[in-house]
């Protein structure tokens, strides 16, 4: 299979490079990609084919394959589980690699005319977490970090008293999560659970996508993030996060660690934007907006979803 550049586009991820990557991956299996929209472009890029009923994703570079296979066989795994949520082509082996990036190919989902509540989210997480794993599955521990220090070493438009700033953060959390202690089990963790990463199709069945950062590990870091987002940033109403406690069973504010989570969540969230200001004046703006509330834990989070 062509590999290219065993570093890809991450340099370089842009709307342009990943389209030709779409073209070819495309190619290589036998679909035709002619007419594709780019419909998300973050972390990944993803692709509509107007052809088939296909999304088409790709990920910036090799440094992300192991996570992509682990997407993939999570995928399977719930299908045979019966557990709603997105699946892989059955018939094309994934994922393949082209020009550095991993390419997978996902069934469409029609999405209907609403979108998912918080109650679902939190209800999708409770079941999530009562499954047990499989023979032959082993799922990684929860990349708490990710690919945050990737982020602040390669993105070049950040100034370097940012990038200093942001270094100094991440080994300040590290050592406040050191001396956390979980007391709950451990168990299927989807990484990323925000009512974002649910979909509702035509026929109003909620499912569950984006599985890279699939673990193996405490639920705390799944509820961390809705937990932030309203008690942070105020994206939610109370009504709205009560629906979600109320579903799952369990508000991470009443924990002695959610501080430290939400620190690391805010963290996230800021390099994970960071990686896209070169894209648009809007993503440098909120950048800067949260950098500079993240120098002061004091400050209010006036963030914008991005």
């Amino acid at each position: 299979m062509p590999s290219g550049d065993a570093q890809g586009l991450e340099e370089g991820f842009t709307s342009a490079g990943t389209a030709a990557v779409m073209a070819a991956a495309c190619r290589q299996v036998g679909l035709d990609s002619e007419s594709a929209e780019l419909i998300r472009f973050g972390e990944n890029a993803l692709f509509r084919l107007s052809s088939h009923p296909v999304i088409v994703r790709i990920a910036r570079s090799t440094d992300y394959l192991p996570s992509v296979r682990n997407e993939v066989q999570v995928s399977r795994w719930l299908y045979r589980e019966g557990f709603p949520a997105a699946r892989v082509l059955e018939d094309i082996e994934q994922p393949i690699v082209v020009d550095g990036c991993p390419v997978t190919f996902w069934h469409l989902i029609e999405e209907g005319d609403r979108k998912a509540t918080y109650g679902e989210l939190g209800g999708l997480l409770r079941d999530l977490h009562a499954l047990q794993l499989p023979e032959g599955l082993e799922l990684p521990p929860f990349t708490v970090f990710g690919r945050t220090d990737l982020r602040i070493k390669k993105v070049a438009e950040i100034s370097e008293d940012d990038r200093e700033f942001l270094r100094k953060r991440g080994r300040e959390l590290r050592d406040r999560l050191a001396e956390l202690r979980f007391e709950s089990p451990q168990g299927p963790v989807h990484g990323d659970a925000h009512v974002q990463n649910l979909m509702v199709d035509r026929s109003g069945k909620v499912l569950l996508i984006d599985f890279e950062g699939f673990s193996f590990d405490h639920p705390e870091w799944d509820l961390m993030v809705t937990a932030t987002e309203h008690h942070s940033l105020g994206w939610q109403t109370d009504e709205q996060y009560a629906s979600f406690v109320g579903a799952y069973g369990r508000d991470l504010r009443d924990w002695h660690g959610y501080s430290t989570l939400r620190g690391i969540q805010e963290f996230q969230m800021t390099t994970w934007l960071m990686q896209n200001i070169g894209e648009s004046q809007k993503v440098a703006d909120e950048y800067a907006r949260r950098i500079a509330s993240l120098r002061d834990d004091d400050a209010p989070r006036n963030w914008q979803p991005g």
